[in-house]
């Protein structure tokens, strides 16, 4: 049974359960292979080449963005690649090997970074496109260093393992993704072989015009369509968890087990991402069954993700939600009565490129919530010269989510739990077919919310 499989950064860096849970697990001879490994960089490393994702504190890139000097931050990340190197000597990694890999594509890497500084010094060219080449070609050296050493391990272990770097540092053939990906698939016979393989991948397209730091699960879905896996799976630190363990407590919650694409597009509304919805869709499009499992829970068959798959049960499956949520009320007197009101306030958020999470209305205003992230205060300003009053609070976002939850009381008993607790509804809302009830509440009694409810009507 071919797989296509991924495995994210934190599970890489826990190399050896990657070696031990993942890879080798119930598995030897001929059962290692006809699987395809997608990897992540490790843990850390694409921070360090772009910026972090969560602090945003700067990394290379940024130095070439600032037209300062970034040679001395590229050395120290070699530096730091070799010493995550000499960590994986024990499970086989020929560190001499690795790192004079490492070294020379870097080499390579920062040839490229300087010829576009001279390029963008020219003033002759669009520096939007020289800076997203540049990130593009940062971005790739994180990968190519983790599929490298998890290829050489296996190798030294015995196993026929085969590194493809999507990377083309060394192909210069105008190849979009989808033409690599099947240009170099197409010589291998996987039947004999277990691959690992870059999450970047270079095309003319640039992957990450679009998708920027998700691109790993872009390069897994693209593979997976034109391979077509009798299953793709996604290995994470985490279960898909009918709430978040962090909040409600382990005891308190369990995995999924079986849901389907609309209830991950659901949870990657929201921010709890099973799998990025630009790379879910290929996968609900052509028939492809997604499995997350965790790393460390081997035996554990994780949760299963279709696209036709109804709980028999009527039950909520997920209970989720994220506490940096904005609401902007729109309002206006001449709303009333008025075709159009909505239209003229989605085309200021298009204009913006600002999508949003939850809408309601009433005679004459409208109710936005979007990522705080989003914010503009253009946007703002935008909507103001159009309509008479706007105004902007935070708020937190809690979602009731199931394949089938349409039972009668399940409002009910979800309010009565938040008003037990003296949580105030500020506003609520579900959609025809009743896959996510939402609530939004105050950010400060956004745990409280989530615990409340699982308590009340989660499984």
């Amino acid at each position: 049974m071919l797989t296509v499989e991924k495995i994210g950064g934190t599970s890489m860096s826990a190399l050896a359960e990657v070696l031990n849970n993942i890879i080798y697990f119930e598995r030897q001879g001929e059962s290692l292979y006809n699987r395809v490994f997608v990897v992540s960089a490790f843990s850390g490393v694409t921070n360090l080449l772009l910026e972090n994702k969560k602090t945003k504190e700067p990394g290379v890139y940024h130095r070439i963005a600032n037209n300062e000097d970034f040679h001395d931050l590229l050395n120290q990340l070699v530096a730091q690649l070799k010493e995550i190197n000499q960590k994986y000597k024990p499970l086989g990694l020929d560190v001499a090997a690795a790192d004079a890999f490492i070294e020379k594509h870097v080499k390579k890497a920062e040839t490229y970074l300087d010829n576009l500084v001279d390029v963008l010094a020219s003033g002759y060219v669009s520096r939007e496109g020289i800076l997203q080449a540049a990130r593009e070609i940062l971005a790739s050296i994180g990968e190519t260093h983790s599929a490298f050493n998890l290829s050489n391990i296996l190798q030294n272990k015995g196993a026929n393992a085969k590194f493809i770097d999507l990377g083309g540092f060394d192909d210069m053939r105008p190849f979009t993704i989808d033409q690599r990906i099947r240009d170099v698939f197409s010589g291998i016979d996987l039947a004999s072989c277990i691959c690992i393989v870059t999450g970047y991948a270079k095309g003319t397209e640039g992957i990450m015009r679009e998708f920027d730091r998700g691109y790993s699960e872009v390069t897994f879905s693209k593979i997976a369509q034109i391979l077509k896996p009798e299953e793709a799976i996604i290995h994470k630190e985490y279960h898909l968890s009918t709430a978040d363990p962090g909040l409600v407590g382990v005891d308190n919650c369990k995995p999924v087990g079986f849901t389907n694409y609309d209830i991950a597009d659901q949870l990657a509304d929201v921010g709890m991402e099973a799998i990025h919805p630009k790379a879910s869709k290929p996968l609900e499009i052509n028939g492809i069954n997604l499995r997350i499992k965790n790393t460390f829970e081997p035996a554990h068959p994780g949760t299963l993700i279709t696209k036709d798959y109804v709980s028999g049960l009527k039950r909520v499956e997920v209970i989720t939600g994220y506490d940096k949520m904005l609401i902007i009320d729109v309002y206006d007197p001449l709303m009333v009565g008025n075709v159009g009101s909505d239209l003229q306030i989605m085309q200021v958020f298009y204009d913006h490129r600002i999508s949003y999470t939850f809408k309601a209305t009433s005679a004459n205003s409208i109710s936005i919530v979007i990522w705080e992230s989003d914010f503009s205060q253009k946007l703002i300003d935008d909507l103001g010269k159009k309509f008479e009053k706007i105004t902007v609070e935070k708020a937190a976002l809690v979602c009731l989510l199931g394949t089938n939850m349409d039972q009668p009381g399940l409002l009910a008993r979800s309010t009565e739990a938040l008003a037990k607790e003296d949580i105030n509804i500020i506003s609520a809302g579900m959609a025809l077919r009743k896959v996510n009830i939402q609530f939004l509440i105050a950010r400060e009694h956004f745990k409280t919310a989530i615990i409340a409810l699982n308590k009340a009507v989660g499984q």
